[in-house]
């Protein structure tokens, strides 16, 4: 499927996509919707087993053979290949690559130990640009699209944070040099969120959320879908010309 043009009816897609951290949350919901606009959809897990399975058995209750699980630990370079394999095999091909998967915490300066910044930088730029790397031949044959989830704070700088300050921000940098060196087969895109969805560790109680929100210019959260839906666009006829580019899907908090 050529996913830069026309052919078929907008926000109609075919072909497949395989979504990194796929079993939960964003990751989940950008399958979710990929699915409902047609695709098949390989959900890579690493330790969230029973939550790929389990989301790759309601996809496959709506629409037969249009769904796997597939565990790889993405810190493992040389299990990255052999992940993008099994994408292409399974369906015979692989249109879309959504490098979703990220570690998120506190690295306070003075604390930061290499394993952290490993991990950090490990998660959420070198796994991305390693995948893509695998990806590559299968994107540019069928003429596909890759979008990588960065963050609002690749920009916006957050205390604490610099090795995931910094990953992001290398992601944003990675998305706009794979956009030049994918072209013209291979559109490669961002998507930067922000109040999305609290912790699941309830480690934000409702003050800070009250806080929080006040910063935010639309004063709520965006949601999982919203993400989601920006990621459909992107991969999208409607997002045709569209390379390079990182969307904010922020609630405006990046103007502030």
């Amino acid at each position: 499927m050529d996913l830069r043009e026309g052919g078929q009816n907008e926000g109609s897609l075919s072909g497949t996509a395989l979504v990194t951290g796929g079993a939960r949350r964003v990751g989940a919901a950008i399958a979710r919707s990929l699915h409902g606009a047609g695709m098949n959809v390989a959900i890579h897990y690493r330790a969230s087993g029973a939550d790929a399975r389990a989301l790759a058995a309601e996809l496959n209750l709506l629409r037969p053979y249009s769904a796997l699980s597939l565990r790889a630990n993405l810190l493992a370079v040389d299990q990255l290949a052999r992940l993008a394999e099994q994408a292409l095999e399974h369906w015979g091909r692989l249109d879309v690559l959504v490098n979703n998967a990220s570690t998120y915490y506190e690295t306070p300066l003075g604390s930061i130990s290499e394993s952290a910044f490993d991990d950090l930088i490990g998660t959420n730029l070198k796994a991305p640009l390693f995948l893509s790397q695998a990806c590559a031949p299968a994107l540019r044959k069928a003429r596909g699209a890759i979008v990588n989830i960065s963050d609002l704070y690749a920009r916006k700088p957050l205390a604490a944070r610099a090795p995931y300050c910094a990953a992001k921000a290398g992601l944003e940098a990675m998305t706009r040099v794979l956009a030049l060196e994918l072209a013209p087969e291979v559109r490669v895109n961002a998507v930067a969120p922000s109040g999305i969805l609290w912790p699941i560790d309830d480690s934000v109680d409702a003050e800070r959320q009250k806080q929080h929100l006040a910063r935010v210019p639309l004063q709520r959260l965006g949601g999982a879908e919203a993400i989601a839906e920006a990621v459909r666009y992107l991969v999208s006829p409607a997002a045709a010309f569209v390379t390079g580019t990182t969307l904010a899907v922020d609630g405006g908090e990046g103007l502030l």
